[in-house]
């Protein structure tokens, strides 16, 4: 049933960073009358403030709110299918359940936070946004990622960050094989072990303004942390130009 009628914000506490929306909808509807539904209901004339959404019936759907462009806040529970959330533009989404393969995929702004675990490539190819996994990762984690940041907080699997040209992927805890790309210019951080590195990628110590920089980061990903129990894992060419310039990333390393 379509439900996009008689939607109505609710009154709310004006400290509040959300507002929410009364009764919801439901994943029941035609994809494309939620799709449209989301994107008529009334964003907030505060910046600082969302939104706020609940979307129910979701559990074991595929391709669930896909392409979503808006500033609104959604609240689901899973688990859902492949290819939640792709394509991504300004919603803040925060779900609770596991999720499939591609969750994310090109997200361009906004955030998806799950938490559960995720399937094969998270994060995918996305150039902007915010992506927290607070369980476990598969295989490719932000392959081919060009912006943006993903953060897992358990282990992820292999190749992860493999093909990723930027933006930066915190793990949380272990790594499977072939962890970076030697020709990336992605920040990987990692707190646990890899079973192995890429070919032409080293470990490497954090700087002081990257352990500040990444502390702030874990804040903001609400994911727990010190960033002094992490490393870089950095092509070794990157190594050698930032040791050549004293310590300051050379942009053109390669």
């Amino acid at each position: 049933m379509n439900q996009s009628s008689n939607i109505n914000s609710t009154g709310g506490d004006h400290d509040s960073k959300s507002r929410s929306v009364a009764g919801g909808l439901s994943l029941d509807l035609d994809p494309q009358q939620l799709h449209r539904a989301i994107h008529e209901i009334p964003i907030s004339e505060n910046d600082e403030e969302l939104t706020e959404i609940d979307v129910t019936g979701s559990a074991g759907q595929h391709s669930v709110l896909m392409r979503l462009d808006h500033p609104i806040r959604i609240k689901m529970e899973g688990p859902l299918g492949d290819y939640a959330f792709a394509f991504n533009r300004q919603a803040d989404i925060r779900m609770t359940g596991a999720v499939g393969n591609g969750v994310a995929e090109g997200m361009i702004s906004g955030a998806v936070r799950v938490r559960g675990d995720a399937g094969v490539g998270a994060g995918t190819a996305m150039s902007g946004g915010t992506l927290a996994i607070y369980g476990n990762s598969g295989s490719r984690c932000g392959a081919a990622m060009r912006g943006g940041g993903i953060f897992v907080r358990g282990d992820v699997g292999d190749e992860a960050g493999v093909g990723a040209l930027g933006g930066m992927i915190v793990i949380g805890g272990d790594a499977g094989h072939n962890l970076g790309d030697a020709m990336s210019n992605a920040t990987v951080f990692i707190r646990g072990d890899a079973a192995s590195l890429a070919a032409g990628v080293t470990d490497a110590p954090l700087r002081k303004r990257e352990q500040l920089r990444l502390g702030l980061l874990l804040i903001n990903a609400s994911i727990r942390g010190d960033a002094k129990e992490f490393r870089r894992i950095v092509p070794v060419a990157m190594l050698e130009a930032e040791a050549n310039e004293r310590g300051e990333l050379n942009p053109n390393w390669r």
